[in-house]
């Protein structure tokens, strides 16, 4: 069932996700990169493609890997209230922002945060933002970095540091055919950041709709791994399943974000 229509759907789907770990292993070169991104920024970024089931479990390693307490998400910030009452324990509530249906929020998210925030002390950020009609991509994702800026504690730089997620069109650190992404944005203030982009081997994810990946040729890894691959840090996942995304019949990717089809 990757979409779940009603809030109750959504709850038990939640309750049911199994936080597991998905043994990956670290490169000690790819290691040392994305120690250093954290130590010298303070920020780590990971892009992601939304939909994926696996994606909250790579938060999970990567914030333990790293002794991370601090996590950024590509949510929008009018959902604070609601995510810090569930983190404190009491059931999902309902906001129509949790139903735009493009990936971006799963089941898997809730239960690793409801994971995280009960092993101990856990600052969650949400850095989506409203912009002006007519305003650029640039625009909204400077409006993001400054988010994710205003999420740190005063004076955050070297140190355990932040893992930021988002689409994967939002973490480059310089700027792409869209425009100036977020990573740009920060690594304009926070010299030294650095991206992991996930890179997706095989099956399926849910934006909108079920959709697949385009098969990669090739010997597949058993666990995911995070490596260098030219020049960059990737993160291998073998093979992806679809997420369990709150979508209601009437939303779509376009109903609640824009610009939903853009990972």
């Amino acid at each position: 069932m990757p979409r779940a229509g009603t809030l109750g759907e959504f709850q038990r789907a939640v309750a049911a996700f199994p936080v597991t770990d998905l043994g990956v292993q670290f490169e000690p070169t790819a290691r040392a990169a994305a120690r250093r991104s954290l130590d010298e920024s303070g920020l780590l970024l990971l892009g992601e493609t939304h939909g994926v089931a696996e994606n909250p479990l790579l938060i999970r390693a990567l914030l333990a890997e790293f002794g991370l307490t601090r996590l950024a998400l590509e949510w929008h910030g009018d959902l604070v209230p609601l995510v810090s009452a569930f983190l404190a324990g009491q059931p999902l509530a309902d906001h129509w922002l949790l139903w735009s249906g493009d990936g971006r929020i799963t089941a898997g998210h809730f239960a690793v945060l409801r994971d995280r925030a009960a092993a101990g002390p856990f600052q969650l950020t949400l850095f989506d933002v409203t912009v002006r009609a007519g305003a650029s991509w640039s625009e909204r994702d400077q409006g993001m970095a400054g988010q994710v800026l205003a999420g740190l504690a005063p004076g955050t730089g070297p140190g355990p540091g932040t893992l930021v997620v988002a689409g994967s069109a939002h973490t480059p650190v310089e700027r792409t055919g869209l425009g100036v992404p977020m990573g740009a944005n920060l690594a304009q203030r926070r010299p030294g950041v650095t991206e992991i982009r996930i890179s997706y081997a095989s099956g399926g994810f849910y934006n909108g709709e079920p959709r697949r990946f385009r098969g990669r040729i090739g010997p597949r890894r058993q666990h995911p791994r995070l490596l260098r691959r030219h020049g960059g840090l990737v993160l291998d996942l073998p093979s992806a399943t679809e997420a369990v995304v709150p979508q209601r019949p009437f939303g779509g990717p376009a109903a609640a974000y824009p610009d939903a089809a853009d990972q």
